[in-house]
């Protein structure tokens, strides 16, 4: 089921990629909101500016009508479609524009329009309308002025100046420029606000990934103690009663300090950000994996002194001997195993041996066991070895950085 599930196992693989639901939610509404009040803010301005700046050129320019502030209605409201029709806008925008301008009404305002439809389309993605609309609002204005005049209010008009229609390009190309490095600016801003989406999937990946492998280490290796102890206490409890309680007192102990454990790992799932309760388990604690191996039959010999390790190492070495005797208790047909323990320099060497031979077809241990011992090697820069030895059993031999992270956890156990 997980294989069709996809890695993370809890969602299909088709929706793990999928914003969440309430950021897509906000996108749409974003999307499909009306932006009434900087459309009403922009017309009002442009209303308003325009009675002023008609003042100002009282003589110079026909003095704006009904049917100029019409145009300057119809030019402000446009904008209200900017976000969910770009192109049409800023078209719209720059041809009402230009028949303003060419009725001889005053200069003013009425630029401010054109330039936040300018902004909207090229933020939109649509570029090249964006600069071909403010191209023909420029073409538009230096034909009117250098030619058209003649034939268009106000009367007695004259040529403008070539340094004014200069003035107007470098208008009409700052507009475009700003509006194109806010085009950029909110790319990366989108870019950074997806790497953190993305970063945040994968820390939450990582983090199922290790609570998932600790839960495994957990629950196998006690659960495989506990199995065994239960078939002793079964098979004693009519001809040797005394046997059997030894047994159930072993299978209440290991359950009580499974519980322990799966409790410390789930305490992280409730609050991630807290340091962990109790102290991650090391090679310390070895002599209680030969206890517990004991108890459920198997005896296991101990070779080298443990070594000072940093406690992220520590507590890889610690999961890797336990999934090993697991792996003993659980598939060999041999009750005897050997830890040995070598470190040269800033290496540490573990080696877990038995005797065999395998009791079923998972030799060594199922595909989840070995591979999580392989993921925590990784994690450190290590590196494991699991597989029939010639002379028969199997062997697991665990490379690992000795010194990694000293004083910190390894990346993935650092939540």
């Amino acid at each position: 089921m997980d294989a069709k599930r996809g890695r993370g196992g809890g969602q299909p693989r088709w929706r793990r990629h999928r914003p969440p639901r309430w950021d897509r939610w906000g996108d749409e509404e974003r999307r499909h909101r009306w932006p009434w009040r900087s459309t009403v803010l922009v017309t009002a301005f442009v209303l308003v500016g325009t009675g002023f700046a008609a003042h100002a050129q009282e003589g110079e320019r026909s003095a704006p009508g009904p049917f100029a502030y019409a145009l300057l209605f119809v030019t402000g409201a446009a904008l209200l479609w900017r976000q969910r029709y770009p192109v049409p806008v800023v078209f719209g925008t720059a041809v009402t524009t230009l028949v303003y301008l060419g009725a001889g009404y005053p200069y003013g305002p009425v630029f401010l329009a054109v330039a936040v439809a300018c902004f909207s389309a090229v933020v939109a993605g649509h570029r090249r309308a964006a600069w071909a609309a403010m191209g023909v609002l420029w073409a538009g204005h230096a034909l009117v002025a250098h030619w058209l005049y003649r034939w268009l209010p106000p009367s007695g008009d004259s040529a403008a100046s070539w340094g004014q229609e200069a003035v107007i390009a470098t208008w009409v190309v700052a507009i475009a420029a700003l509006s194109e490095l806010a085009r950029v600016r909110r790319e990366q801003w989108a870019r950074m606000r997806a790497e953190r989406i993305r970063a945040a999937r994968r820390r939450a990946d990582e983090e199922r990934l290790r609570i998932a492998r600790e839960l495994h280490d957990v629950l196998a290796h006690s659960i495989s103690v506990i199995n065994v102890q239960a078939g002793v206490g079964l098979a004693l409890l009519d001809t040797d009663p005394e046997q059997a309680r030894t047994a159930l007192t072993t299978i209440k102990a290991q359950s009580k300090e499974a519980l322990g454990e799966v409790r410390t790992v789930l305490d992280t799932l409730r609050a991630p950000g807290d340091a962990p309760r109790a102290p991650a388990p090391g090679l310390d604690r070895l002599p209680e994996l030969v206890e517990q191996a004991a108890a459920a039959g198997l005896t296991v010999g101990v070779e080298g002194e443990v070594p000072r390790l940093s406690p992220g190492t520590g507590l890889a070495a610690f999961r890797i001997v336990q999934e090993a005797l697991t792996n003993v208790v659980r598939h060999s047909g041999s009750r005897h195993a050997r830890v040995r323990l070598d470190r040269e320099g800033g290496t540490l060497r573990l080696c877990v041996d038995d005797d065999g031979p395998a009791t079923g077809t998972d030799a060594g241990g199922s595909g989840n066991g070995l591979a999580g011992m392989r993921e925590r090697a990784a994690a450190l820069g290590g590196t494991i070895e699991a597989g029939p030895r010639p002379d028969g059993g199997f062997r697991v031999l665990a490379t690992l950085p000795a010194d990694v992270g000293q004083g910190t956890r390894p990346k993935e156990e650092d939540r």
